[in-house]
């Protein structure tokens, strides 16, 4: 049985005329043999779930920089729930699931250690966005520096999931719209659960106008983006959801993202990134060899070792450099 074409018999038959089916692929930078059984985009998406840089995804701060409990957020957790919401909206509109996939789970594979605080850290020295870091770690940090060789649509998404830019197939715009509606709601969640805000401090108006509850905001947002667009070239929302998701994002950054409690160890975080910085572009040798040996400018090496560390890799890597070690006479 030919697998891979009774899959493009059927995308062919039920995949929306706006869809980006796998035969119309542009394809990857170097050729690789077919898969008998899996698509490209399939082929993507196992490439992205089983590298290194997703598993350190569990260790990434989120919001809550290293929270005491197990039920906050991490960037692992919020790359999932993105990538629910992105195959749902998906699905309903017939457009490519697979791709969405690929590039929901790659989408935030460059962020730093400390989420957006170190983001700002770094950027504070060179030019760093965690969307374009994530398309240089599928392209030349993963696999010590072959790269992923993944497809130009999930490259594409990846790179264009926020910052301005317009993903070049549907399904990078559902994830780039999935990202949105993940982060505020489940950092909702995460404010309250953290005595940030409680569930009576959240507006009216988006009670209202989204639901009470996390599930109910959630499937409110979605279902106005799957009539909103269904049977349209875009992805879109409804007037009143668009203000609404902006408003309420607004009410976020004012009482969650720059509360004391958010941001109580952000300063601590920064000064550690800066420091791990300049400490690098003085001591490069000491970085593993894939980063010294690279052709790119020192100042880019260093912001690419640094984005590959998880919260807790960067704690000791800062002790091992700044705290006295315990001295001991065998």
């Amino acid at each position: 049985m030919d697998y891979k074409s009774v899959v493009f018999e059927m995308q062919d038959k039920y995949l929306s005329q706006y869809a980006c089916k796998d035969i119309d692929s542009k394809g990857r930078e170097i050729s690789l043999d077919p898969c008998p059984f899996r698509t490209e985009f399939q082929r993507d998406r196992d490439r992205i779930i089983h590298s290194k840089a997703f598993r350190r995804l569990k260790h990434k701060t989120q919001v809550f920089l290293s929270p005491e409990g197990d039920h906050y957020r991490t960037r692992l957790t919020h790359t999932l729930e993105v990538s629910q919401i992105a195959r749902t909206i998906s699905r309903c509109l017939r457009l490519n699931e697979d791709l969405t996939e690929a590039i929901a789970l790659g989408h935030d594979l460059g962020h730093t250690p400390y989420g957006h605080a170190g983001e700002r850290a770094l950027n504070k020295f060179t030019h760093f966005r965690h969307n374009e870091q994530s398309l240089r770690m599928v392209d030349r940090i993963e696999n010590d520096g072959a790269g992923m060789n993944l497809t130009f649509e999930v490259r594409d998404g990846i790179l264009n999931h926020t910052g301005g830019g317009v993903a070049a197939t549907l399904e990078g715009r559902v994830v780039s719209i999935s990202d949105r509606i993940a982060y505020i709601n489940h950092d909702i969640d995460d404010a309250i659960r953290g005595g940030v805000i409680s569930a009576g401090d959240i507006p009216k108006e988006f009670v209202a106008l989204f639901g009470d509850t996390h599930s109910q905001r959630i499937s409110s947002m979605i279902s106005d983006i799957i009539y909103a667009s269904f049977g349209k070239n875009t992805i879109e929302q409804s007037p009143e959801f668009s203000d609404g998701m902006l408003r309420l994002r607004q009410y976020m950054f004012e009482n969650v993202y720059t509360s004391s409690l958010a941001k109580s160890e952000e300063k601590k975080a920064i000064k550690m990134i800066e420091y791990l910085y300049l400490y690098f572009c003085d001591h490069e040798n000491e970085m593993p060899m894939q980063f010294v040996y690279d052709a790119e400018p020192l100042e880019r090496r260093v912001c690419d070792f640094i984005s590959t560390m998880s919260d807790q890799y960067a704690v000791r890597l800062f002790e091992s450099i700044m705290v006295p070690q315990n001295w001991s006479k065998l």
